[in-house]
């Protein structure tokens, strides 16, 4: 018989399903809220509020997410904004089926698989030359028009008035300014922006953005054309390829690959979804060039395939599944999806796991839909490669029964660092999420219009094709451990989705030592050490945002009590 619960995971259980409710963040963020009529949790007061307005206005779970989203651009525009990318997860409730759209920015096609051998990292990201065709606002069009109610214009309003009117500067939005300072103050367009007098805004003061709000204003009078390829998509380019460097500066701002056209070539791609059985549920997920759906699918078909689930099992079941990423997943043709996803590799794969933690990096296994009982790796581990943290996730759902789950980044904290002139928005650093190389044989090298590899992870469980919770987070690849772990909280180890999302986290990486928060090494470092595993201590992983279905038409919206300052849950009818 399987054990839903061993020892170390029911000690975890017990000491969260005695905490007290959670209450209303210090701030005014709400982590919890539960009715019906629909629901929201993003990590933001403003965001959530605009999404909950369209919601009560009648429009539909898309329409949210967008307006959702436009908002973080603002409020949160050091992990997302208008010039960045991402992946949407759409359950239809009328069709009854999961769609997928790709939003992830692409590489110039005069980039190579050499373009940042001999790059510092840091060169990389503050740089032209790491920022990515964007895919925002495509995604945005696409997911309107093909299954929103609303115009492009009409869901950018509430972004507009917030840009406006401003919002008032919080202790992380204060800490996320201060620590890019440095960087900041070398672009003379970011600078006027965001050190006003020289400095951080201060906590508490209300920070503006006109120039985003007209930049969004014109976006939704002119359409996405007015980016790709029109006079916004100049500016962008003419900023990539001509750094607004502060005179002055000894920073070694290299300039950027893209031009206009690649940007008129850009496309948001509908992609079928990843989707793994696990238990009596369904969950789907983004396929390539994400590698959140196949990593977080695989590690749960590995776990499923094990007599015990635990806490050693977990992390086990990670360190296969990133070795599994690092060799096959990327933005090439030929990902063996089925085989990573499939029973028989899992199988196999679970095979190797003992009562002692295996050493990392593990090697990959081979997904050729020939599994013996127990078949040992042959081939090569690659190193997981450097992620920005600093994305951020929201969940939707509307009266119908429709639901999103919605990454957006820019990569890095601040992106790359540089603000379009005049426009109010930052750029990313997406194509740093490449392999700098020399790497031979990593899918995951640069190349002309490719999509570098993600862990974005936004995931939706169904049961009997019919939705029963969304979960998503930021944290670069960290992601899919902090997904793939909540999951786990909740239907192998009991806890409901408030105290799953509250848990102390730990992540593995198919690396030497495993990250883990300091409340989960007080708890767990002793029992696993003795397993084998090796630990470093992190502040915390993730700041995930949840919704599940309670039945009888209610929902339950779950947002981070503590992490990244805490986020915002509500819902259109609260319960009373």
């Amino acid at each position: 018989m399987r054990r839903a619960i061993i020892p170390t995971a029911a000690v975890l259980t017990i000491s969260l399903l005695h905490a007290p409710p959670a209450a209303a963040h210090p701030s005014g963020k709400t982590p919890v809220a539960e009715g019906s009529g629909g629901a929201v949790a993003t990590v933001d007061p403003d965001a959530s509020k605009a999404a909950i307005a369209v919601l009560k206005k009648g429009g539909n779970a898309v329409d949210a997410a967008v307006a959702a989203g436009a908002v973080l651009g603002v409020t949160e525009p050091y992990s997302a904004g208008l010039t960045g990318g991402g992946f949407m997860v759409y359950y239809d409730a009328g069709k009854r089926k999961v769609f997928t759209i790709d939003g992830r920015e692409t590489a110039p096609k005069a980039m190579g698989p050499s373009t940042f051998e001999g790059i510092p990292f840091d060169e990389g990201v503050t740089s032209g030359l790491s920022a990515g065709v964007p895919g925002t606002a495509a995604t945005w069009d696409v997911a309107l028009r093909e299954f929103g109610t609303l115009s492009l214009g009409q869901a950018l309003q509430p972004a507009i008035k917030v840009a406006s009117r401003g919002f008032v500067v919080d202790q992380t939005f204060y800490d996320q300014t201060a620590q890019n300072a440095d960087r900041f103050k070398d672009f003379t367009s970011t600078a006027k922006l965001y050190l006003p007098k020289g400095a951080p805004p201060p906590v508490g003061s209300v920070f503006r953005n006109p120039d985003l709000a007209a930049t969004y204003r014109e976006l939704g009078r002119r359409g996405p054309g007015w980016l790709y390829g029109g006079q916004l998509g100049k500016e962008i380019v003419a900023t990539v390829k001509r750094p607004p460097v502060t005179r002055g500066s000894t920073r070694n701002v290299r300039p950027g690959l893209m031009e206009l056209s690649d940007l008129r070539d850009y496309r948001a791609l509908l992609r079928r979804p990843t989707k793994v059985s696990y238990k009596t549920l369904d969950v789907y997920g983004m396929a390539p060039p994400s590698s959140g759906g196949s990593t977080v699918g695989e590690a749960l078909n590995i776990i499923e395939a094990l007599p015990e689930a635990g806490l050693h099992e977990y992390l086990e079941a990670s360190r296969l599944a990133y070795a599994d990423r690092g060799r096959y997943v990327a933005d090439v043709p030929g990902v063996p999806l089925e085989q990573l996803l499939s029973d028989g590799f899992a199988k196999e794969r679970a095979c190797l796991i003992g009562e002692r933690a295996m050493p990392s990096p593990a090697a990959p296994g081979d997904p050729d839909g020939s599994y013996g009982p127990c078949e040992q790796p042959t081939g090569e581990s690659t190193p997981v490669a450097k992620e920005g943290p600093e994305t951020t996730h929201l969940v939707v759902a509307d009266r119908w029964g429709n639901v999103v789950a919605y990454n957006l980044t820019i990569e890095s904290t601040g992106g790359n660092g540089i603000v379009v002139p005049g426009r109010g928005v930052l750029l990313n650093n997406e194509l740093t999420d490449f392999t700098f190389g020399p790497a031979p044989g990593d899918p995951n090298l640069p190349g002309p219009g490719k999509r570098p590899r993600s862990s974005m992870a936004p995931t939706l469980v169904l049961k009997n094709d019919r939705p029963v919770l969304a979960v998503g987070s930021p944290g670069g690849s960290t992601i899919i451990t902090t997904v793939l772990q909540i999951l786990l909280n909740r239907y192998e180890w009991g806890m409901n989705l408030p105290e799953a999302l509250a848990a102390p986290r730990a992540t593995q990486r198919n690396t030497p030592q495993t990250q883990a928060e300091p409340e989960f090494l007080a708890k767990y470092q002793a029992e696993l050490e003795a397993r084998g595993h090796a630990f470093t201590s992190t502040p915390e992983i993730g700041a995930a945002t949840a919704l599940e279905f309670l039945g009888r038409d209610r929902v339950q919206a779950v947002a981070e009590p503590v992490r990244r300052g805490g986020g915002s849950a509500l819902v259109v009818r609260p319960r009373k």
